[in-house]
């Protein structure tokens, strides 16, 4: 059970919805736009607050995961940027789908609506705390926010800076709940108040996705998690291969859009994996060196295996979120197809081939949100797609499928006109 105080919140937001609903574009905006300046005046107080939460990790942590939960300067502007982007963009509120007229005269138009209260709980990522805020703001929705208690410091003080900002452009700060109890009980609780809250968005790992789907009586948009292929086929151009697989493994390999697992064709295997291998796992820093988890017949081409040992069949199951990589030798694109539709987590394929035909037989029968030709699973991302930031990346197909933005936090409903027609 709640306590008084939390459903009297919840109360308060779920009527916070209706002047929501019809807030002009221009007051979000300028809310988005003192949210901005304020990340600006207040960057050493995150940073520091941010190191304090690094400081408190515990010393088994990966490097992945203290990469997830770090800010740097480079990485607060690109937050301030999308906070940017989000203003810019046209607001999807009473956006008309469509509209036509009946043979009676009645007229009919479908038209963007929000979603209503939406709950989001996520770990150890601070930046989402914006993210998620700048869009529901701009889609009309109201939110409340659980973070993990690995970033409580540097959300606690994003909380703050949004409660500002609403208040300086004299909107209510009843449209934002930001909670800062890590206990999973009141999040089991929260999951029951389905009268209050309209869908959750749970952002995390497998224990948290399973905890929400287990325990919510609410509607959930699932983010799942990013098992992600590169198959390199036999045509493929192997510089550009190289490439990718290093931008799509290395930049940053505790995210949901880096690859996991490695195919190539059988062909140019004992040219191509010698020099990833070589890419990826030598002359570099032990902490960043990728460990291969690999079939026998790539373990063959490979240079050594100080960075190598023989995969054991359910690793291919295994999401990493760390310098690791699963990797094996396909006979063919269908065996690949195959693979990537048994183990996959219908999240960000690619394929690297020079073959029209071949990429989109992959783009065509792959079943994932995102398929890419030729290019890295890490472009899986709302600000790089231009959405000014996503709640997270969907793998379920009702409602919303990919990145979640702007327009896939409204629903469409029907109006209509009329002058006095009743149906015969």
């Amino acid at each position: 059970m709640i306590s008084p105080e939390l459903k009297e919140r919840l109360i308060k937001i779920k009527r916070a919805t209706r002047s929501l609903r019809t807030l002009p574009p221009e007051i979000k905006n300028n809310i988005l736009k003192t949210l901005e300046g304020k990340l600006t005046t207040k960057e050493q107080e995150i940073l520091q607050a941010n190191r304090a939460d690094l400081t408190e990790l515990s010393s088994g942590v990966t490097s992945a995961f203290r990469d997830r939960l770090t800010l740097t300067p480079a990485r607060l502007a690109q937050i301030r940027s999308s906070l940017i982007q989000v203003a810019e963009l046209s607001d999807p509120v009473g956006e008309v789908v469509e509209q036509r007229a009946l043979e009676n005269g009645l007229k009919i138009k479908r038209v963007r609506a929000p979603l209503g209260v939406i709950f989001m709980i996520f770990e150890s990522r601070p930046n989402v705390a914006i993210e998620a805020f700048s869009l529901a703001l701009k889609s009309g929705n109201a939110l409340i926010l659980r973070a993990g208690k690995e970033a409580k410091n540097t959300v606690n003080l994003f909380y703050q800076a949004i409660a500002e900002s609403l208040s300086e452009n004299h909107v209510s700060p009843d449209l934002f709940l930001g909670i800062t109890d890590p206990q999973r009980l009141l999040i089991q609780s929260l999951l029951q108040e389905k009268k209050w809250i309209d869908v959750v968005v749970p952002r995390g790992g497998d224990a948290l996705i399973e905890f929400v789907v287990e325990h919510s009586k609410i509607p959930i948009i699932k983010n799942d998690r990013g098992l992600c292929h590169l198959y390199v086929h036999h045509d493929a151009n192997l510089e550009k291969a190289l490439s990718i697989l290093e931008n799509a493994k290395k930049q940053r390999p505790g995210v949901c859009n880096a690859v996991e697992t490695l195919l190539v064709h059988e062909s140019i295997a004992a040219q191509f994996l010698p020099r990833a291998y070589a890419l990826l796992s030598q002359h570099s820093d032990p902490k960043t060196a990728v460990r291969w988890f690999a079939c026998a017949q790539s373990l063959r081409y490979l240079p050594n295996l100080d960075f190598a040992q023989l995969i054991e069949p359910e690793s291919f199951d295994t999401e990493y979120l760390d310098y690791k990589l699963s990797c094996k030798v396909v006979k063919n694109e269908d065996e690949a197809i195959t693979h990537i539709e048994t183990h996959g987590s219908r999240h960000s394929e690619a394929i690297m081939t020079e073959s029209t035909k071949t990429a989109q037989k992959f783009q065509n029968e792959i079943d994932a949100a995102a398929v890419y030709w030729n290019a890295s699973t890490r472009f899986t991302d709302g600000f790089e797609l231009g959405l000014g930031g996503e709640l997270g990346i969907s793998t379920q197909k009702l409602h919303v499928r990919g990145p979640v933005g702007l327009r896939e936090l409204t629903s469409i409903r029907w109006l209509m006109e009329g002058n006095g027609q009743i149906r015969n």
